[in-house]
């Protein structure tokens, strides 16, 4: 039987609002070096740990996350020097997408990823299923994944150590399974389909799953290609199904190679072209001038912004 390591004790906040993790624990959560870490702090004023008597930094959940987010931007390309005001409109996006009656209460959210995490720490698939539907049937579509599932799904990723590979890829395995289900159950057979994908290489395929499903909303109207699909064919699939529109899911910042690529396709399809995902949020000027519509990566912002571009209300 494997076991595995504990997770270090947490400190409490004094105002009792949220738990503090010493560096060590932060450094074994998301696999970042403490040198890299007090750079962040010092140089970019990316992230605020509270400070011990002693000196000693501890760090909130908000704090990891934001590390997270700053090791994802970074790994597709952008310089730490931005990344700052890129977390700043992601959360200005999110506090718009978010519905008033879906904000947490007391850690409520940190709640049920503990109870998830314990079930995926056990390879327990009858009680992740349990608490799967819960929280699927507690929480709007967007808070499931954007504050709840995906945060785990993205902690574990980056987490190291034996067992824990096993652990991602069990919990991966589960939501690629129910996602697509659910996308499945979600379509319609229709004038209406809207062609979702990926840009090559940069993102794994639950992602991509779980952009078509908030994208999606209740209409039904998303249909996801497959993970891998050329840009090149894309024309191909445009001419057979005749979609209202397609959309492309992109999470990192577009290239010059990507744009001429964006531009040439944009000639060979007969239906709109929008982008959506967190690159999208980087490609505002680079688009400019083009028929190319932005939907932001935010869940209920992209439903409005793609509700818009259909009605052709949505400027580029």
């Amino acid at each position: 039987m494997i076991e595995f390591t504990a997770a270090a004790p947490r400190a409490s906040d004094p105002s009792g609002q949220d738990e503090l993790f010493p560096i060590r624990e932060v450094v074994r959560l998301t696999g970042v070096n403490p040198v890299t870490l007090r750079a962040w702090e010092r140089r970019y004023g990316l992230i605020q740990p509270v400070r011990t008597e002693g000196g000693h930094r501890l760090y909130s959940q908000a704090d990891i996350e934001a590390i997270r987010s700053i090791v994802t931007w970074t790994e597709r390309g952008v310089a730490v020097s931005k990344v700052g005001s890129l977390l700043e409109r992601s959360a200005a996006n999110k506090a718009e997408s978010l519905p008033v009656e879906a904000e947490p209460v007391a850690g409520e959210w940190s709640e049920w990823q503990a109870r998830i995490r314990q079930a995926v720490g056990d390879f327990d698939d009858v009680r992740l299923e349990q608490l799967y539907g819960q929280v699927y049937s507690t929480y709007p579509l967007t808070v499931v994944f954007e504050d709840i599932v995906l945060p785990l799904w993205h902690e574990l990723l980056h987490r190291k150590g034996f067992g824990q590979a096993s652990q991602w890829l069990f919990f991966d395995a589960f939501l690629r399974a129910r996602v697509l289900q659910r996308l499945q159950l979600a379509r319609r057979p229709d004038d209406n389909t809207v062609l979702l994908a990926a840009v090559p290489d940069q993102c794994r395929e639950l992602e991509l799953l779980v952009a078509g499903l908030l994208l999606n909303g209740d209409n039904g109207a998303v249909r996801v290609l497959a993970l891998g699909q050329p840009l090149e064919e894309l024309s191909v699939i445009c001419q057979a199904v005749q979609p209202r529109a397609l959309v492309l899911y992109v999470t990192a910042p577009p290239t010059d190679s990507l744009l001429a690529q964006l531009r040439k396709l944009v000639l060979a399809v007969d239906c709109p072209l929008a982008l959506c995902g967190e690159g999208s949020e980087l490609a505002h000027d680079r688009l400019a001038g083009t028929p190319i519509a932005r939907l932001g990566s935010a869940g209920r912002l992209m439903q409005r912004r793609l509700a818009q571009f259909l009605s052709g209300h949505l400027n580029t």
